[in-house]
């Protein structure tokens, strides 16, 4: 079981990220297997931060890239690790839920031989005249309501004992799944979560209008080539901040893939949409972002968008092109700006 990432490249950046990964794999003296071509191809992408960080860690003390070594650094940064998560909560609410049935059926048990006994005392009670008689059978029957109340009070003190670690585990397991469908970089959906928001937004008989917004940050290439990868994902960070503060409750920002984003808006007209993407592109435009460790400028930023608008009868396919189609006129007629489906 396992979440896999989502590669949605044109077919030159893919040709691009194997230019760059191979010499590093014959440096490195990397066996060219699948696993380790992910491993290799999520390093040059410079999105896995993370990732970088340990492959670098390894190459700089000298370290073997053994079978085991890149089996772990695919489990752990590239397979999702949250599988692993969710199967340990799996164990733990399977066990829970055996020692709940033990205590019930042993309290069952109890209750079962102390209605046998009830019934047999009672049955002996009614041929009974000698009071001594009397006085043992109901001291045996108040023993036997004794053991029954204690048995159900373990078995209360158990039942909630299971609730309170039952209440635990759904926290955990609400958190594993919100990271399992998080972006590690930036805190939007990822492109699984992002696929599965725009299918319901699709799909939905109830959304009478809505838009999908495509957003690429311009010339971000030149940032990590000037300034480094850390920087440019502070930069992703800071643009996605920007869309998660300034969307609407129940729209869904998500990063697409590199430095490109995606909203999906539900029951949002197309000049709510265009407020609030170019309120997104003023501000990149207008702030200076500086590297912090020595405030060297990183220089003025933009973002180019386009907007597709929700069709009676589309697909996933069908909105994403449109989109995709207004975004790339955006970056050929100028960038730093929005363009809407179907218009110059």
């Amino acid at each position: 079981m396992s979440f896999l990432p989502t590669y949605n490249a044109p077919p030159e950046q893919h040709r691009e990220y194997l230019r760059q990964s191979l010499p590093l794999m014959i440096k490195n003296n990397i066996p060219t297997d699948p696993i380790n071509y992910a491993i290799w191809y999520e390093y040059v992408t410079g999105n896995n931060l993370q990732l970088n960080q340990e492959v670098d860690t390894l190459i700089r003390d000298k370290k073997t890239f053994d079978p085991e070594t890149s089996l772990n650094l695919y489990k752990t940064h590239i397979c999702n690790a949250s599988a692993e998560s969710f199967e340990k909560i799996n164990h733990q609410l399977r066990q829970l839920i055996e020692q709940t049935v033990l205590a019930v059926n042993l309290a069952s048990e109890k209750a079962s031989v102390a209605g046998d006994h009830l019934t047999v005392n009672s049955q002996t009670l009614q041929t009974t005249e000698a009071p001594t008689d009397l006085r043992v059978i109901l001291a045996e029957i108040i023993q036997e309501t004794r053991q029954l109340a204690e048995a159900s009070n373990a078995l209360k003190a158990q039942l909630n004992e299971t609730h309170k670690e039952m209440e635990l585990l759904r926290n955990e397991l609400a958190q594993v799944r919100e990271i399992a469908k998080t972006d590690a970089l930036t805190g939007l959906l990822n492109r699984r979560a992002f696929d599965n928001a725009l299918a319901a937004f699709v799909a939905s008989s109830t959304c009478q209008h809505g838009c999908l917004a495509l957003l690429d940050l311009d010339h971000f290439k030149q940032v990590n080539d000037s300034h480094g990868h850390l920087v440019g994902d502070k930069v992703l960070r800071f643009f996605a901040s920007l869309l998660k503060k300034y969307i609407a409750g129940h729209h869904h920002a998500a990063r697409y893939g590199g430095e490109e984003m995606a909203i999906i808006m539900p029951d949002t007209a197309l000049t709510e949409a265009l407020d609030i993407i170019d309120h997104i592109r003023k501000i990149m435009e207008s702030t200076r972002l500086t590297r912090k460790d020595n405030t060297e400028t990183i220089g003025k930023v933009t973002v180019s968008s386009g907007i597709a608008i929700l069709r009676a009868g589309d697909t996933m396919e069908s909105i994403i092109d449109r989109a995709d189609a207004a975004l790339y006129r955006a970056k050929e007629t100028g960038r730093n700006k929005i363009v809407v489906e179907n218009t110059p």
